[in-house]
């Protein structure tokens, strides 16, 4: 057992209809002693307005209200009730409160809205779930919005994707306090990896494509022959076009490259074949155009974070 002179405070900032999973969390892993590793664990207060019931069947019970986060060396922001609108004000100006006052704040989820409207985020790294990436940056584009991982740390202002990467938030927090061998020995008592590896990527859906005619035309063509050898001249003259004009198209159609395009399109078909064939990797690499399964690893892991065994073992069902 370690021994610790300060012990560390963490606030949970729940507000009515956030989801349940996201409070758990945080209630798991800084809520219950640690004796075993840690002595004290952490100070945990959940703080909460008056009235506030979440998940749909869970009411708060705390004498502690949202102005007391600024009392804390860490708060905890779980997920937002929606993104379409905007988040409780007394929640944003009490978040904004314990940052001035010197607080880590760290968001689960599309918590990440409440951190941006308060304006933490602005000129920092952040990231929130992949279906809400792309609206986190339009309503703020101060805020460098990296969709692809599973949380950032800058620092005095920590976020995390989606609901399970909030568990990989919070061991990263736990790792940061009080070392790497404590955080791995709660990630055993969870039963949950200390670090995952890869990141959002891999959880994306691949988008299926949909643009007007010649291009679209052209798009589901390459899509049914990825297996083949192409190259942007292969792919202009079958749209009678110079190599020059279709890459234009291309950038105005898909804001990316031709070749950019179809590797993602390759990858996309790996993850398919990983997911739902017992093909190895070197067969894959052979029905997706990647050529060799040296290749495929490369390009698979250049994009996902994570190798293709890795990928397979993670969503492909049991056989």
């Amino acid at each position: 057992m370690r021994t610790v002179t300060d012990m560390p405070s963490v606030a949970l900032a729940i507000t009515s209809d956030v989801p349940a999973f996201e409070v758990a969390v945080p209630c798991e892993v800084f809520g219950l002693p640690r004796p075993d590793w840690v002595q004290p664990w952490y100070d945990f207060t959940v703080c909460a307005p008056e009235d506030t019931s979440f998940g749909g069947w869970f009411r708060v019970s705390t004498e502690h209200g949202l102005d007391q986060l600024a009392r804390a060396d860490t708060v905890i922001v779980p997920a937002c009730h929606s993104v379409d609108t905007d988040p409780p004000a007394d929640l944003v100006d009490a978040v904004r409160a314990a940052h001035d006052a010197g607080a880590r704040i760290a968001s689960i989820c599309t918590g990440a809205f409440v951190l941006a409207a308060a304006g933490l985020l602005e000129g920092r790294r952040a990231t929130t779930h992949w279906m809400h990436a792309e609206r986190l940056a339009r309503s703020y584009p101060a805020v460098q919005v990296e969709p692809d991982v599973l949380y950032l740390d800058d620092g005095d202002v920590l976020t995390s994707a989606g609901s399970a990467p909030g568990i990989d938030l919070c061991l990263h927090i736990v790792r940061t306090d009080y070392g790497t061998a404590v955080a791995n020995d709660l990630a055993r008592r969870l039963v949950t990896a200390p670090h995952r590896p890869g990141g959002q990527a891999q959880f994306i859906p691949g988008p299926a494509p949909q643009h007007d005619e010649p291009l679209g035309n052209l798009l589901a063509w390459v899509i049914a022959h990825l297996d083949q050898p192409l190259t942007v001249a292969d792919l202009a003259r079958r749209v009678n076009m110079s190599s020059r004009n279709l890459t234009r198209h291309f950038a105005a159609a898909t804001g990316t490259t031709p070749l950019q395009w179809l590797l993602t399109q390759r990858i996309h078909r790996a993850q398919e074949l990983l997911e739902n064939t017992d093909g190895s990797v070197e067969q894959i690499a052979g029905r997706t155009g990647l050529g060799t399964a040296t290749s495929l690893r490369r390009h698979f892991h250049r994009a996902l974070g994570v190798a293709p065994g890795a990928y397979r073992r993670s969503f492909s069902p049991p056989r």
